[in-house]
């Protein structure tokens, strides 16, 4: 690992170049839409816009598991929005999601639709509307709110940290990839202590706790998430790997993940979901691969 050259930020930042890196092409430090383009409405009461990372994959492990359920009403179309080419900043999209980040959830089951975005928000609009994986008062529900809340604030530090100095930026800094290696273990450490006397996150019971972690966690205890597994030394964390194995055994899971997938093993990818015959008759699209941080 090199350092950068020392720099002295100047009296007001501006921007006059790209800031490098993988996805540098849609940073920009403004708001809005850069093109109008609405967004296509398929025939579920839920229409969900995003993209198969790990924020994109709590969503769709949320309404998979619902659909285990049998929850009917949970019905849902993805659509792939393509952040790499820019698919997040439409019209359309800052309409569901003035922040320009996916997942975006419009909910059309009743009278007038209802948006909601970030997904921790959806991950609770959904608990509440459907009365699952949430408890609904006293301890259990603070605790199940704690840890999800917990890996709302910890996933920056994962994701935007560690994983955009170790993976995505132009240069190699020792002491940013440090500082986030060293964060990223301490709460892999958080997360193993815990496990060691809870079957899962937030009790025994499973819930939307594990549904928000496990795509952010449970993929850098596999070493897939940033190819940092050797990196941070996952395997030392027992615990997690335990809860990691159940977690993705789960065959929601299995399906969740695989929505608005468009990287990895093709038989892993489900570019977009219509309906649930849609996971026997996929086929393979030519898209590029988008995934990317800050989604």
């Amino acid at each position: 690992m090199t350092d950068n050259v020392e720099f002295t930020p100047p009296k007001v930042w501006t921007w006059d170049k790209e800031s490098g890196g993988r996805f540098a092409n849609i940073n920009r430090p403004i708001a809005g839409p850069t093109h109008d383009k609405e967004l296509p409405i398929g025939k579920h009461p839920l229409q969900l816009y995003s993209l198969g990372t790990p924020n994109g994959v709590k969503v769709t492990v949320m309404l998979e598991e619902l659909l285990e359920l049998g929850h009917a009403g949970a019905e849902y179309d993805a659509w792939l929005i393509r952040i790499s080419e820019g698919d997040q900043f439409s019209s359309g999209f800052v309409e569901v999601n003035p922040n320009s980040k996916i997942p975006a959830l419009m909910d059309r089951s009743g009278p007038e639709p209802v948006r909601v975005f970030e997904s921790g928000a959806i991950l609770m609009y959904l608990a509440e509307k459907f009365g699952e994986f949430l408890p609904t008062g006293g301890a259990d529900r603070a605790e199940c709110l704690s840890w999800l809340f917990w890996q709302m604030g910890s996933a920056p530090f994962l994701g935007g940290g560690f994983g955009h100095f170790y993976a995505y930026a132009p240069i190699k800094i020792e002491y940013a990839i440090n500082r986030y290696a060293m964060e990223v273990k301490r709460q892999l450490d958080v997360l193993d202590r815990r496990l060691a006397s809870s079957e899962y996150i937030a009790g025994p019971d499973y819930t939307l706790a594990d549904i928000a972690i496990w795509p952010w966690y449970g993929a850098l205890a596999k070493g897939v998430l940033y190819e940092a597994g050797e990196f941070l030394q996952v395997q030392d964390y027992k615990n997690v790997q335990r809860w990691t194995e159940a977690v993705g055994a789960r065959p929601a899971v299995k399906r969740g993940r695989m929505v608005n997938r468009v990287m990895g093993d093709p038989s892993t990818q489900l570019h977009e979901r219509h309906d649930a015959s849609d996971f026997e008759t996929r086929t393979q699209d030519k898209l590029a691969p988008a995934e990317g941080s800050g989604a």
